[in-house]
């Protein structure tokens, strides 16, 4: 418990970058304190690392630097992502209430996602005997959710460079249109795949499921509000309806055309 109070200190720390701007909370503070975690747990159990979980460190911790970094640059050069950054109901001030509340939250759920790895390694160093099949099963298919979502963010900037005005519809978005989601959640799923051979107890299990739930949840309610603006924008041309009703959300092959109708996702 004692190295879960010491990386919650930690992502309080490193997201309280969302007090300059609450949205940081969810984006450059988000990375920063995945990045700031993986680097946090690889030292509390340097002793006792192994490969997997080396490597799915790593891939959390490049995760988390290329997000933070990729959002400042966008937020720097692009002008219709400033356009959605900055609207009313993002830049209208908050309660303090609420912004305590909505950093407590971010807290909590940034190290639930960063505790199967943590679970993997502590339970190892008191001697559990822990799966290490499990973890490079975990390690291998984050590292494959990772690449998926680097790859649909360089095909959607390549399709805006030719006409910043369309859709994207080529490379992975002829298979999902959320490919970048889909990677995330491909990835945290190899995260939390760890707890199957770390020998978790009941609190442990608990935990890393409710930060595995909490990533997913964002993951679709970030879906939903991307369905809602591209309806917006592109709903009166009859090819985006088309490609809209064959092509799922953010499931490849899973019959999950819209969310919008979902409410409870609203984030």
């Amino acid at each position: 418990m004692s190295h879960l109070l010491l990386l919650l200190a930690l992502a309080f720390i490193v997201s309280s970058v969302g007090w300059l701007y609450f949205i940081y909370f969810f984006s450059i503070g988000y990375g920063l304190s995945i990045s700031a975690l993986a680097l946090a747990v690889g030292a509390m159990f340097w002793d006792v690392m192994t490969l997997p979980a080396a490597i799915l460190l790593a891939v959390l911790f490049v995760y988390g630097i290329r997000l933070a970094l990729y959002l400042f640059i966008r937020e720097r050069k692009s002008a219709s992502y400033k356009k959605i950054l900055y609207q009313p109901e993002n830049t209208t001030k908050k309660p303090l209430f609420v912004m305590f509340m909505i950093w407590i939250s971010c807290a909590l759920l940034y190290v639930g996602q960063i505790s199967p790895v943590t679970f993997y390694l502590r339970n190892l160093a008191e001697g559990a005997d822990v799966s290490h099949l499990w973890a490079w099963v975990g390690a291998v298919v984050a590292a494959i959710g990772v690449i998926i979502e680097m790859v649909a963010d360089a095909q959607k900037s390549a399709a805006k460079k030719i006409d910043a005005h369309r859709f994207v519809d080529t490379g992975l978005y002829r298979i999902v249109r959320c490919p970048n989601y889909f990677g995330e959640v491909l990835m945290w799923t190899g995260s939390f795949i760890i707890c199957f051979g770390a020998c978790c107890t009941l609190w442990q299990w608990i935990v890393a499921a409710l930060g595995y739930i909490g990533i997913v949840y964002v993951m679709f309610s970030g879906a939903r509000r991307l369905e809602l603006r591209q309806e917006e924008v592109y709903g009166k041309l009859p090819e985006f309806q088309e490609y809209a009703k064959r092509t799922p959300l953010i499931l490849p092959f899973v019959p999950i055309y819209s969310v919008a109708r979902h409410t409870w996702l609203k984030g």
